[in-house]
């Protein structure tokens, strides 16, 4: 049996992988001292990664396959495959931007007011090249860590990552420009993606991921409606293609069945019961294959 060597992503998108795997159906267990979690499938073994290191050990073969950031795949110049891009973050379902940040009160107002500055990152060649884009000589130095606090003290600017920017607002760091946006990858040694059991585990896996991350802002409503009023009722409802309409025991009534965002639920139910809808049940999504 071939099985895939799988590399989750240690560090601020460990407990959403996680988490997003078991909602795709598969549970993986992890003890608090090994980087060898447990996974119920016997076709798939994991191991966990820092996510900066993922896309390296996937070119090498070391893993078969991984899930990472983009910004990290395009940082470490990794030859991998990209299968799927995969939306979602430490905090929410949402892409990531790596965004130039100097203090509130700095007098650099554009790129060209980067010559010959000190900018602190963690992605010094992600950095270097937003540079060399805008025809700018800088010094960038590697940041291990807490690069919101290297300004102006020890750096004049900073490029780091933030979903939110609120962390930025706290340090009073005013973002200048967006020097990437990225999201979570699914990438794939090119050899392993070559072999036809491996590739099919691994397609199978991206297909009930972003099944279960397309159901994560979704709900399911049903409803039931005379057919004299079913033309007002649609009119409310919005839907990923068109709502299921079905007969009932009572030729006069149907019954309706629709995905909507979660979001716009508040709204629309309301709106239901004054175009004379009855019945109405709103009902958790586990997974979408669109």
């Amino acid at each position: 049996m071939s099985v895939l060597k799988l590399g989750i992503p240690k560090g601020s998108l460990q407990d959403a992988t996680i988490d997003l795997l078991a909602r795709a159906g598969w549970k993986v267990t992890l003890s608090s001292r090994s980087y060898v979690p447990a996974i119920d499938d016997p076709e798939i073994e994991c191991l966990l990664i820092r996510a900066q290191e993922m896309a390296r050990y996937v070119e090498t073969g070391a893993l078969d396959a991984g899930i990472t950031g983009h910004d990290w795949v395009q940082e470490s110049g990794a030859d991998v495959i990209e299968l799927a891009e995969l939306v979602y973050a430490k905090q929410r379902l949402a892409r990531v931007k790596w965004v130039l940040a100097v203090p509130e009160d700095s007098a650099i107002r554009e790129p060209r007011d980067l010559e010959g500055k000190v900018i602190a990152t963690e992605v010094v060649g992600i950095t270097k090249e937003y540079l060399t884009k805008h025809g700018v000589k800088a010094r960038v130095e590697f940041s291990w860590g807490a690069t919101e606090v290297k300004v102006p003290r020890l750096a004049d600017a900073i490029v780091e990552v933030t979903e939110t920017g609120s962390s930025l607002r706290a340090n009073r760091l005013r973002i200048m420009d967006t020097v990437l946006e990225s999201s979570t990858v699914f990438i794939m040694n090119r050899k392993s993606a070559e072999e036809p059991a491996k590739r099919e585990t691994a397609d199978n896996l991206v297909l009930m991921l972003q099944g279960a991350i397309a159901a994560a802002t979704r709900v399911g409503l049903m409803l039931n409606v005379r057919r004299q009023d079913l033309t007002s009722v649609l009119s409310v409802l919005p839907a990923l293609k068109n709502p299921t309409i079905s007969e009932l025991s009572d030729s006069e009534w149907v019954a309706v069945n629709t995905i909507i965002e979660e979001s716009v639920v508040r709204q629309i139910l309301p709106r239901l019961k004054a175009a004379k809808a009855q019945g109405i049940v709103e009902y958790p999504l586990n997974k979408i294959v669109l």
